[in-house]
């Protein structure tokens, strides 16, 4: 180790030391513009990757919606005893809602300024961008979370729905499956 440190003293000492500090004078000056460039360049563009996670069933349309709980609705109420053939109608208040993945960058500046009179004076200024982020391969948005839209009335048509138990059956089931009131809800018996 002591060679190495003897070595570099030599050294040093043949070179002369205004040449060595003229050296490290010109990297040090051109260090600190590269880093300027740098830093002014990433301030224009800051984008931040946001994880993205492959969505198992989405629903495109409040069509294919309904038309998925309608004929989960038909299967499970067909299985009850005493129901035979069962057609579901199912009515949506709105569309399917998709919240997109944005990247928002929130700048908040304060400003104090001191007249000549002493008075003073504070200035706040805040400005937020947000961006959308969108898919590399097909340029689509990135959405991080479907709201599904909330039903707004079933109407069941079943075999077997003019015996009272097996209608009060079927109007209990699709109220808890489905989660909304009794109001809601339609049970009628098929020719």
């Amino acid at each position: 180790m002591e060679e190495l440190i003897n070595k570099i003293k030599k050294h040093l000492e043949e070179i002369g030391s205004n040449k060595f500090i003229n050296n490290l004078f010109i990297i040090l000056i051109a260090s600190i513009i590269v880093l300027l460039g740098v830093s002014i360049y990433s301030k224009d563009k800051k984008i931040v990757e946001v994880p993205t996670r492959p969505v198992v069933e989405e629903s495109k349309s409040t069509g294919d919606y309904s038309e998925y709980l309608e004929n989960k609705l038909e299967s499970i109420l067909g299985k009850l005893k005493g129901v035979g053939e069962v057609d579901v109608m199912i009515t949506l208040e709105e569309s399917v809602e998709s919240i997109p993945a944005s990247n928002t960058t929130k700048t908040i500046e304060t400003t104090k300024e001191i007249d000549a009179e002493g008075g003073t004076r504070e200035i706040n200024r805040e400005d937020t961008n947000i961006q959308l982020l969108s898919n590399e391969n097909n340029g689509s948005l990135v959405v991080i979370k479907s709201i599904n839209p909330t039903v707004k009335g079933v109407i069941v048509v079943a075999d077997g729905a003019e015996n009272p138990e097996v209608l009060e059956k079927i109007y209990e089931a699709v109220k808890t499956v489905l989660g909304i009131s009794g109001n809601k809800v339609q049970v009628f018996s098929s020719k």
